[in-house]
């Protein structure tokens, strides 16, 4: 009886290390983490969107934009699309923004990750003061929603 125990918990522990070993870290994500962000580096960039894409496979997911600053070209990371659609935030090649946010390390290198992103008098946060990205939450239809307070 020992013995079939013994070899009980060998194999069991040999199966659970396997799946630990067969787990892979999702590419494409930050290596330092959202501890990374502190809004006492936050830093301003202004500038002009040369290019505007909603969605990256290849980088961190979410949508991204260049941003011809005085410095240079900056990449920025904007977080969920359907944030800034739902908000009405049309960004297009040739328009001046004005991004708050601090670049954090990515990958081998750094990107900058917005905060809050203005266009003219239009304003929207698509991050918290932690650097979690906003999520967007689809409307719920009002015909089948519940009355508010209501527990069901």
């Amino acid at each position: 009886m020992p013995m079939r125990s013994l070899i009980t918990i060998v194999m069991a522990a040999g199966v659970f290390s396997g799946v630990a070993l067969g787990q892979e870290k999702t590419p494409g994500y930050p290596k330092a983490g959202l501890a990374a962000y502190d809004t006492r580096l936050e830093t301003t960039l202004v500038g002009t969107v040369l290019t505007y894409t909603p969605s990256a496979q290849q980088t961190a997911h979410g949508a991204h934009l260049m941003l011809q600053t005085g410095a240079g070209v900056a990449v920025v990371h904007l977080g969920d699309a359907r944030l800034l659609a739902a908000n009405h935030f049309v960004i297009q090649s040739g328009d001046t923004l004005r991004i708050i946010g601090e670049s954090v390390a990515y990958g081998d290198g750094s990107q900058f990750v917005a905060r809050i992103v203005q266009k003219g008098a239009q304003a929207l946060a698509v991050r918290t003061v932690r650097g979690i990205p906003l999520s967007y939450m689809a409307p719920r239809d009002g015909a089948q929603s519940k009355p508010q307070g209501s527990v069901l």
